[in-house]
């Protein structure tokens, strides 16, 4: 892939996420006093926004396969640039709640269009992919850290419209580089991969289609697995840490720093992972991350202060690192026609699973504490390894059909 339409994809999954949760700290931090109510009555008016964030996926992976999906990538940096700026004009929660879902709309865009033109095969697929990932994890770690500081500096206010007119800008500089396919119905002839593995001759088409329906079945059953650990573990690292890390913390500052800590390094375990995939497949680096979560999920259980906390690190490295994996798989076998479509129901399966994973915590923590959800975390990370065992040593691809 160029390289500059490479750093435009990854500027994008930054923005992404950072637009995504500008919100959640300005309503901390400053819309409670502003508007004189509390973060509890505040953070419901974010739900339309990431409703739409998940839900619009499917049609933007449509738009993008039947149109130009750097067409749609122009649209997204154009989109979500604008609608925050109309964040910044809201004079009540209600207007605010409607301006979040226009946001959402131009952010459902990123995951099923953007990874479709970075998954276009070749030797370094997982590696673009992991680099990619690491740029959209510091759009999460950048989003509070940001906005807290135009708050401080301006106002809250300031916090949607400057990012919103920088991405407009960058929109703009966008189109001056993909001009020609932007305003060019895309048909792909471009062979995506001419490395392309090969099933042996003497199977025939059929066989093939059934390998690959049967993959397919393993993807979309660990991006439901997968999506638990990663919401379960990210959700409910800062509450596991006051508890867990009560001899070591002094202050709810110290304890956001751990977690940023963990976050961070975790974050490129996705290199790694990158790398591996490209060398040794997606068989075998699945069921090392699977191993590695389920070892760590059991041994946290008890665990407190240092030892929780480098255990900690730990599973976070794997479940960060099998983030990658399906989408290095959907990139191998996905035709490149309906290759965006594909990763929107990716993504939809996400969402759905992340609605359901926050009450699950509330109600594990309520009613049996932490462990026992480290428990389930581990009963998960061992459905992903049984499910990657079920896995081809080399994936089939549609060119072979």
């Amino acid at each position: 892939m160029d390289k500059h339409h490479f750093l435009f994809l990854n500027i994008g999954h930054f923005l992404d996420h950072f637009f995504i949760l500008i919100f959640a700290t300005a309503a901390a931090l400053s819309l409670t006093n502003e508007w004189q109510l509390s973060y509890a009555e505040l953070i419901p008016y974010s739900m339309a926004g990431f409703i739409a964030f998940g839900l619009f996926s499917l049609p933007s992976g449509w738009l993008a396969d039947k149109w130009s999906r750097e067409g749609m990538m122009f649209v997204f940096f154009i989109g979500i640039g604008l609608t925050s700026i109309g964040v910044s004009t809201a004079k009540s929660p209600f207007e605010i709640a409607v301006w979040l879902f226009a946001v959402g709309i131009f952010a459902s865009i990123y995951h099923p269009v953007g990874l479709a033109l970075i998954a276009k095969g070749g030797r370094n697929m997982g590696m673009d992919i992991a680099v990619n990932g690491v740029w959209g994890n510091m759009g999460v770690g950048f989003a509070a850290f940001i906005t807290g500081i135009m708050i401080d500096q301006i106002g809250w206010r300031s916090a949607f419209w400057f990012p919103g007119v920088l991405s407009v800008l960058i929109g703009v500089a966008y189109f001056f580089n993909q001009k020609e396919n932007i305003l060019v119905k895309l048909k792909e002839d471009i062979i995506e991969n001419s490395k392309k593995i090969n099933i042996e001759n003497t199977t025939n088409s059929y066989e093939i289609r059934n390998l690959i329906f049967r993959v397919s079945m393993v993807v979309f059953f660990t991006t439901a697995i997968s999506s638990i650990i990663f919401q379960g573990t990210t959700f409910a690292i800062p509450k596991i840490f006051e508890e867990r890390l009560s001899g070591i913390t002094s202050s709810a500052s110290i304890l956001g720093s751990l977690a940023l800590f963990v976050f961070a390094i975790a974050s490129f375990a996705q290199i790694i992972v990158g790398k591996l995939l490209d060398k040794i497949g997606p068989k075998k680096v699945f069921l090392i991350v699977a191993v590695i979560q389920l070892i760590f999920f059991m041994l946290f259980v008890g665990k407190y202060n240092w030892l929780a906390l480098f255990i900690a690190l730990m599973f976070m490295l794997g479940a960060f690192g099998q983030i990658p994996i399906n989408d290095y798989m959907i990139g191998k076998m996905a035709k490149s026609d309906f290759r965006a479509r594909v990763y929107a129901v990716r993504y939809v399966i996400s969402f759905a699973v992340w609605v359901v994973v926050v009450p699950l915590i509330s109600f594990v923590h309520l009613n049996y504490g932490f462990d026992y959800l480290f428990y389930i975390l581990a009963i998960c990370a061992l459905s992903i390894f049984i499910a990657a065992i079920t896995l081809p040593q080399k994936l089939p691809t549609t060119s072979n059909i």
